[in-house]
């Protein structure tokens, strides 16, 4: 039985009050079994991340579809812009940013460091996530070279299709000695406590879960100013530089790095913030309320 098929078989059987669909086929191809079922339908879009050709094609498809569904939800106020620009109508897209919800107990500053194996002294830039062109981690690479005169360590945690030729401009740049590339790393949030400063360094995101986990451990944060990244932390809770600037990443870093109190006041308000705002209680509560939307019927149009 094909995809479709079964999925039409699925929803008679289940009949659903909603279907929620996430990514390329679902959102383009699949969503429309639900619909011609009299569902309602909800997707959320996370972000887009461009690429090669065949990438922007599917991406180019699914901001189409998306006009066709009863609710849009979008992880931060840019996407949604984008997609009133695309002809989404506004009136669909509601904004929900991602939630946290801690799933392991951290470790503390010196149990992580030992864990990474690395020294238990001195000042470490921790840097979490895909080693792919959109997470940015050349851009930190590159802001090493104006901190050459800084006694610090740089820990990257996450692989990907770029990690050979990050590892070879790390070498061309002279500052291979200074960076210790783990790897994946299971529960990386564990480990977060082993970082002086954490870098966001991405090109474009959505709402980042790492930003979470790194207001989670009180670590001061540096991040680019992309994407919803600013509905997460303002100036207040972090350190937010202009995307793509490897040269204001660098002050960012050294700001933190002259001024640990003031960057460890900023990190106590970022976990604060969090726990107010960031949880899973209020974020189910807005996901119930849109399923809620969509599955009420319109009043019928009073006759004169």
């Amino acid at each position: 039985m094909g995809v479709r098929a079964a999925l039409k078989d699925l929803c008679r059987r289940l009949r659903p009050h909603v279907v929620h669909t996430h990514g390329y086929r679902p959102d383009v191809v699949d969503s429309t079994v639900p619909r011609h079922l009299g569902i309602p339908t909800v997707t959320t879009v996370h972000g887009f991340a461009g690429g090669d050709w065949k990438n922007r094609l599917y991406e180019r498809l699914q901001r189409r579809a998306y006009r066709r569904f009863d609710s849009v939800i979008v992880v931060s106020h840019p996407l949604r812009e984008q997609l009133i620009r695309d002809h989404v109508p506004a009136d669909r897209i509601h904004v929900v940013q991602n939630a946290w919800q801690q799933s392991a107990p951290p470790f503390d500053r010196w149990t992580a460091r030992r864990v990474l194996g690395v020294s238990e002294e001195g000042f470490r830039i921790g840097w979490v996530g895909r080693l792919s062109d959109e997470k940015g981690a050349d851009l930190l690479l590159d802001a090493l070279v104006h901190l050459t005169d800084l006694p610090l360590s740089v820990s990257i945690v996450g692989n990907g299709q770029e990690q050979q030729s990050l590892l070879d401009r790390a070498k061309r740049l002279g500052v291979e000695q200074q960076i210790c590339w783990h790897g994946a790393v299971p529960d990386a949030a564990r480990h977060f406590a082993a970082f002086d400063v954490f870098v966001l360094s991405s090109r474009t995101e959505g709402t980042p879960i790492v930003l979470f986990e790194a207001m989670a451990a009180d670590v001061p944060i540096v991040t680019a100013r992309v994407g919803g990244v600013p509905d997460v932390v303002s100036a207040a809770e972090a350190v937010l530089v202009p995307p793509a600037d490897p040269v204001a990443l660098a002050a960012a870093i050294r700001q933190v790095y002259y001024d640990p109190a003031i960057a460890r006041a900023r990190a106590q308000r970022a976990r604060a913030r969090l726990l107010t705002d960031f949880t899973v209680t209020p974020w189910i509560s807005r996901y119930d309320a849109i399923y809620k939307l969509v599955t009420t019927p319109a009043p019928a149009a009073v006759r004169v």
